[in-house]
């Protein structure tokens, strides 16, 4: 099967108090493309600009990532800098510049739209939508999203909750989505929205998922040092999703654990400055924190 993954390919320097890293490569469809990798077949969909490192072009393919869809275009591939506190916990956007993301209009080769597992990346909801009327009859779709979009897209992120299977998003998204401090009141809100199953992302506290299933509390791998978190939540999705997409049986019955393994390529993305760490990762070690996970959370 495979999962088709849409969203932002960019070009992300990176500052915290000891180090500085630019230029790596990075985006909301890099992190989760290269997870979701370790499953299962990827397609990834979406821009460059002609400046945009040929070696980053080579892993994606070494990650067995079909490029079909990504658009190589004149000018320049879309860059961020961000530093971030000493705590890890708190960034601030240095510089943002578009390039040729700014008028990305996604669309999906002909092989790609009898995709059965689609994941929505973090892009503006209009783009998410537009992906979606190129499908056909996908069997899951998952979208995720950012505060920004909660303030300039509503209209158009509300018009895409009536037509996904499952929404991620950050508890203070949730928050700021449905005016409910309280998680588990904002999660029931979200459900009357649309989506099927909610994932609500806590960072280094885990994620907390609702379904037909009732909740599910899914622990972080516990880290002794964080690098840089750029891209975790990305790579967190992209891991559920590619596990799902090669997973026996229902989907229902298998999300609980997809979400562990995505939450253990989380893990791994923290420990080095943009995707430098989860490009070296292989299966067994994946599947050595997930076994360790499950006796964490035994009892």
């Amino acid at each position: 099967m495979g999962v088709l993954i849409v969203g932002s390919t960019a070009l992300d320097s990176i500052k915290i108090p000891k180090a500085e890293n630019p230029r790596l490569l990075g985006g909301s469809a890099s992190h989760a493309a290269v997870a979701a990798s370790f499953f299962g077949p990827v397609e990834l969909v979406g821009v460059v600009g002609d400046d945009f490192p040929r070696r980053y072009v080579a892993l994606y393919r070494r990650h067995g990532i079909d490029l079909e869809g990504l658009q190589i275009l004149p000018g320049k591939t879309f860059h961020w800098s961000g530093e971030y506190e000493i705590n890890m916990n708190n960034r601030r956007t240095l510089l943002t510049e578009l390039g040729v993301f700014e008028t990305f209009t996604p669309t999906l080769p002909e092989a790609y739209r009898n995709s059965p597992f689609v994941l929505l990346a973090n892009i503006a909801p209009a783009l998410q939508l537009h992906v979606l009327n190129q499908m056909q009859r996908p069997r899951f779709v998952v979208a995720d999203t950012m505060d920004l979009w909660l303030n300039i897209a509503l209209p158009d992120l509300l018009k895409l909750l009536g037509r996904i299977d499952g929404f991620v998003l950050n508890d203070s998204e949730a928050q700021q989505l449905t005016k409910e401090d309280n998680v588990f009141a904002a999660i029931r809100k979200i459900h009357r929205l649309g989506p099927k199953y909610v994932i609500v992302k806590k960072g280094s506290h885990g994620s907390i998922l609702s379904g037909p299933r009732g909740f599910f509390l899914c622990p972080a791998y516990p880290l002794a040092k964080v690098v840089d978190p750029t891209g975790a939540g990305d790579s967190f999705v992209g891991g559920m999703m590619g596990y799902l997409s090669t997973a026996k049986g229902s989907i229902d019955g298998n999300l609980r654990r997809a979400m562990v393994f995505g939450s253990v390529v989380a893990s791994f993305c923290c420990e080095g400055f943009g995707l430098t760490r989860t490009t070296r990762v292989n299966r067994r070690q994946i599947d050595r924190r997930v076994k360790e996970l499950e006796k964490l959370t035994r009892f």
